[in-house]
């Protein structure tokens, strides 16, 4: 795998900001012509720079109301057991992220839901019953003061 030059950088910095910019509008920004950055973006992808490409939705007009941070600590922490966590969260549409964490709590889970009563329903019906939980806390967004998905490139 290559390492990223200046130029790999501002190529990931403007496709995070429109992942529809066309190698034509690419080049044309940097410079170039389209073959060299056709290839730069086909080497990015292949070495896993570039993981994908996504259309970010607006949550609140899919009328996605309620955006939750759910701390969830664990009975036991042998390895089998994590795994089985992060089995089963996997399978949860609610959970948006997942991240095993140090400190007070094993895990922060992101759950964006419609209601109340979804949220309700999730805790519940879907993370309750998971075997191994000893403890889950949720705190819940009032507002989004920042939300990005770039990462600032040099």
């Amino acid at each position: 795998m290559r390492t990223l030059d200046s130029i790999d950088f501002r190529i990931l910095n403007l496709l995070q900001e429109d992942a529809k910019f066309t190698i034509k509008e690419i080049a044309a920004q940097l410079g170039m012509t389209t073959t060299p950055v056709y290839e730069r973006i086909r080497r990015m992808e292949e070495d896993g720079y570039i993981k994908g490409y996504v259309a970010l939705v607006d949550r609140e007009k899919l009328d996605f109301q309620i955006q939750a941070f759910c701390n969830v600590s664990l009975k036991e922490h042998a390895r089998e057991q994590l795994e089985l966590f992060e089995a089963n969260v996997q399978q949860l549409p609610e959970v948006a992220e997942c991240y095993h964490i140090a400190g007070t709590f094993d895990y922060l889970l992101k759950v964006v839901v419609r209601d109340m009563n979804a949220y309700q329903e999730f805790m519940v019906n879907k993370l309750a019953v998971l075997e191994n939980i000893s403890n889950a806390q949720s705190s819940f967004v009032m507002s989004e003061v920042k939300y990005s998905t770039c990462l600032q490139l040099e």
